[in-house]
């Protein structure tokens, strides 16, 4: 099936965060016997994204994606979404809301005998692509092209 360009549908669903309040975190479109669009949002807003929020921007996304035709007249399934807790860090925003706080990390080659760990993020550069991580007494720089997947740490407690 052809399908328009992933970034086209997140341009022209980015109107549709800003009126609900919320940014997208990711686009993706699946193939095969059920093709299906989904749209992950997220929100910096505490509590995150609730199930009245996806209706509503379902609701408003609607109308642009039948203007926009994203699989050029072929029927697809929209599913509106939070990526959850564990989603990876991808956007600037995602490191900035979780600075200071625990985040799991997951390595490609070891660092000091280990490939995931938890530490505390205390720093994040974009341009330089570091991430300034603090575990135990140690304060330590990492490259983001070291890291398989860098999320929030999350406690049962």
């Amino acid at each position: 099936m052809k399908v328009k360009p992933v970034q086209e549908i997140e341009q022209a669903l980015a109107a549709v965060a800003q009126e609900v309040g919320v940014e997208i975190y990711a686009v993706e479109f699946r193939q095969g016997r059920n093709p299906s669009l989904t749209v992950y949002l997220d929100t910096p807003r505490e509590g995150g994204i609730d199930l009245d929020t996806c209706e509503k921007f379902h609701n408003a996304a609607d109308p642009v994606l039948d203007e926009l035709d994203p699989t050029y007249g072929q029927p697809y399934t929209l599913n509106v979404s939070s990526p959850g807790l564990d989603r990876p860090f991808r956007k600037p925003s995602d490191f900035e809301r979780n600075m200071n706080k625990k985040v799991e990390v997951k390595l490609y080659a070891p660092r000091k005998g280990e490939k995931f760990f938890e530490a505390v993020l205390r720093g994040y550069d974009p341009v330089g692509g570091n991430v300034t991580l603090e575990k135990g007494e140690e304060v330590f720089k990492l490259n983001l092209t070291q890291i398989v997947k860098i999320s929030q740490a999350i406690d049962f407690d």
